[in-house]
């Protein structure tokens, strides 16, 4: 398998990634997959692993960092503009359809974490996806809103967008606005904070399980008010008949953000629970990711027409 640095347009913005061909010899053009990073992640970490491990099965794949983040370009650094993240994605498929590795004719797009929302609206306005799946889903805004449970406290989110008003103002005034940090100093922190799952979060984002450099950590504040009105589950039905794969930890505390995904769906769908991995578990943990890997080598290897 060979990985390659690739850049690409995504309106007027580079992005930065790693494209994956198998070694084996191909008769023709392989299917081919876009693979999108959690929220706050880059391309090296989950999304680089499914990323590789599907091109160790036969597919062309292509992970990336989405624009204001990790090695790609546009600022400010740390924006997460949900719009935008969908413009990436499209851009992802795009690109793919210029390289004579990839079948431009059996593209499938996979979602992770943040990107698992993303792909859901990416994949209901663009006809050149074929089929799509998620892991550990969620709609980053609806997580914003009502919180990694769904059961935050509405004025959390309203003290949020408050602080994003004021950023923009003193933006507005020539001074540096402050940023949204996402990951405290420690684990005990992480975990009064936000329980389990942030503590979770931390081990992986902030230690040497899968610290990355460019794993910035922050988002800017007007990253919020972006979220504010955005809705990556409305536009599913969309999606037609094409078929959605959903992979979800059976420990999970964002599952429920997976199912109402799935029940939104209206064309071929299946949900697949991995027993005993929470939502971070299937980001690389070993005994979680090569079922879920098979799951996906399947159904890829299905709807693009093609057994790997």
């Amino acid at each position: 398998m060979a990985k390659t640095n690739i850049t690409f347009d995504s309106a007027g913005i580079p992005l930065a990634g790693h494209l994956y061909v198998p070694d084996a010899p191909a008769r023709g053009p392989r299917p081919a997959i876009v693979v999108g990073h959690p929220g706050s992640g880059v391309k090296e970490q989950a999304a680089g692993l499914y990323a590789q491990r599907l091109a160790e099965r036969g597919f062309v794949t292509l992970a990336f960092d989405a624009a204001h983040q990790g090695e790609s370009g546009g600022l400010p650094c740390g924006l997460e503009d949900p719009a935008h993240r969908v413009e990436d994605l499209k851009a992802a498929v795009s690109f793919l359809t210029t390289r004579g590795e990839a079948d431009s004719e059996r593209i499938g797009a996979l979602g992770i974490c943040a990107s698992g929302g993303y792909v859901l609206p990416a994949t209901a306005s663009d006809h050149r996806i074929q089929a799509v799946a998620t892991v550990s889903a969620v709609d980053i805004a609806r997580q914003f809103r009502l919180g990694a449970d769904g059961t935050q406290d509405p004025a959390v989110f309203q003290s949020m967008l408050a602080a994003a008003a004021d950023a923009r103002t003193t933006e507005a005034r020539g001074e540096a606005p402050p940023v949204l940090t996402l990951f405290p100093d420690t684990a005990e922190q992480a975990r009064a904070l936000g329980g389990e799952h942030g503590a979770e979060g931390f081990a992986y984002y902030r230690t040497p399980r899968a610290r990355h450099p460019r794993s910035a950590g922050f988002l800017t504040w007007t990253s919020v008010d972006k979220m504010a009105a955005f809705d990556a589950f409305s536009p599913i039905p969309l999606i037609g008949q094409r078929p959605l794969l959903v992979i979800v930890g059976a420990r999970a505390v964002t599952s429920w953000m997976s199912v109402e995904a799935f029940q939104r769906a209206i064309g071929p769908k299946e949900i697949h629970w991995i027993d005993g991995a929470s939502h971070v578990d299937l980001y690389d943990r070993k005994q979680y990711v090569d079922p879920a890997v098979e799951k996906l080598v399947g159904f890829f290897g299905e709807h693009l027409d093609r057994a790997v």
